[in-house]
Order: C-alpha cells, then structure tokens, then sequence
C-alpha cells in the first residue's frame, strides 16, 4: 500500500539520546491531541497542523539509516491517525525499533499495533486520579488508561508508566492512589514521576510549581522514581 501522502507530522527532532532508552532515536511529533493538558508544554503541536507526510518521513529515514537505532512517535497524541500503523509498518521494515508515547486514551489502536508488532517500547502516561483527571486533561479517558495498561501488558512490550506533576494539580495524597491504581492493575515496573518544567509555554497558565520529594513514598512492586 502506498503510504498517505497527508500531512500528519508536526516537526521531526533529527536526533535525540534521552527518548528511547539505551538507543539513539528521532522523534516525529504528530501534530493534533485528544486531551488539553493543562500543563502541555506542546501547544503549537496539539493545535497545529502537519507539516510533514509519512512519505517524506521515510525519505528523511533512508539517510539516517545506520546512524539511528530507533524512532519515536510522540506528538500531540500520534495514535489519533489511521495513517500511524502505516508509518509503523514502513519503519519497521527499514530496520528501526519504534518506540510510542501515548495519553492511552486509544487502547484498540494500541492493540491493534501491538498485534501487528509494530512496537517496541511503550511511555504511556498516567495523567491523574479519576477525580482530577477532567479538570487536568479537558478529556474523560481514565478508564481507557488501564485498557491501554491491560493490552501491553498481555502483549509483554517494554513499557513504562510516567506522570508529570505540577504541585497545583498533583499532591502526594493524588500520587499514593495512583501509586496503589497501578499495583492494583499488575504494574511492576518504573514508574516516572516528571517534574514540571516552569520555563515552559503551556495550554493553559499556570503558577509556578514547587519541586516536590516523593523519596517516601514507596512500593513493594513498583520502582518510584524521579525526573
């Protein structure tokens, strides 16, 4: 099948050694996003528009064969497309690993790729409790989170689970329960607790957040860790 020829690509970032664990990757940020994350830090991603076709992706890739290991589809949300596991099926055929960052609202299509084995490594980010997760995200997928959860689990991808907290939207009383959510789920692996950058342009504006330490919290299960 000859890939889309529409613009789904926002930007592409040539070279990154920080998005796929132990490898050397490019990240194509798929413009557009089913949530509105209030501390998003991607504003002209989720509301932009394409700017690159998968066609002129695949181009960009056959030069970087050999100097890169991977590629990450981020964005926005990248699974909102259907031409995605289209991309996925073209690089992986010129030999990269792909990695996805997904808001897990999109759990058939996630399962869909993962039938396929089209993915190799899965960021899928926790965005709250059940309570503040419409407040934060201007969207109502909490349920299809632990979908998303379920899936790559049964599937045994390499995965983690990651949240960026803002002291305004998360306290240590939201991270404990979500904490307890993921052990509840059979999550055993890291999970990424993200500090919120506050140089950054965000969706919406927000005060300054206060670096907090989460060392005490713990889990018999689950690594906790920060970054």
């Amino acid at each position: 099948m000859k890939p889309s020829a529409k613009k789904r690509i926002h930007s592409i970032t040539a070279f990154t050694l920080l998005d796929y664990p132990d490898h050397t990757a490019c990240i194509l940020w798929f413009a557009g996003c089913n949530m509105k994350c209030s501390y998003c830090y991607n504003p002209e991603i989720v509301f932009g528009k394409g700017k690159y076709s998968i066609p002129e992706i695949l181009s960009f890739l056959e030069k970087r064969k050999g100097l890169l290991d991977a590629v990450v589809f981020s964005g926005g949300e990248c699974l909102l497309h259907k031409e995605t596991i289209d991309a996925m099926q073209s690089i992986k055929a010129m030999g990269f690993l792909v990695k996805v960052d997904t808001n897990g609202s999109l759990p058939d299509r996630l399962a869909a790729a993962l039938k396929l084995q089209l993915i190799d490594y899965i960021a899928l980010d926790f965005k709250a409790t059940k309570r503040k997760t419409k407040n934060i995200t201007k969207a109502d997928f909490y349920y299809q989170f632990f979908e998303s959860l379920s899936v790559i689990q049964k599937h045994g991808v390499t995965h983690e689970v990651r949240t960026t907290v803002h002291s305004d939207l998360l306290d240590e009383e939201d991270i404990t329960e979500m904490i307890h959510l993921l052990e509840m789920n059979g999550y055993n692996g890291t999970y990424y607790l993200q500090h919120f950058r506050n140089e950054s342009v965000t969706i919406a504006p927000l005060q300054h957040s206060n670096a907090a330490d989460y060392k005490q919290l713990s889990s018999t299960k689950i690594q906790i860790t920060m970054r």
